[in-house]
């Protein structure tokens, strides 16, 4: 029992300076809390600006890419459409060859 009323009287000091600490801490908190410091205020305008930006530029970024998939999809398709042609005019060219070639 002696031992702990020793540890306790030993660490008291401690526990007295841990609570100083954490009082001026809260007391600088609350200070840093209440001023308004201009330099504070033009860097959250700053950010504020830079992110309203960002979000402008991120959704024309995601506009531009929609329409570059649209363009894809229709170039695809016409794509498939002329081969279709292609297709079908180099047929018609081979029947007509072998036409005149039997002639």
């Amino acid at each position: 029992m002696g031992d702990s009323n020793n540890l306790e009287e030993s660490l008291k000091p401690f526990y007295q300076r841990a609570s100083e600490a954490e009082e001026r801490l809260a007391r600088l908190e609350i200070s840093v809390a209440s001023k308004t410091d201009p330099k504070n205020e033009e860097l959250e305008r700053t950010v504020a600006e830079l992110q309203s930006k960002l979000k402008d530029v991120t959704a024309e970024l995601e506009a531009e890419q929609e329409k570059g998939h649209k363009q894809v999809e229709q170039l695809t398709s016409e794509n498939a459409k002329l081969k279709y042609r292609i297709k079908h005019l180099v047929q018609s060219l081979e029947e007509v060859l072998s036409k005149l070639a039997s002639k």
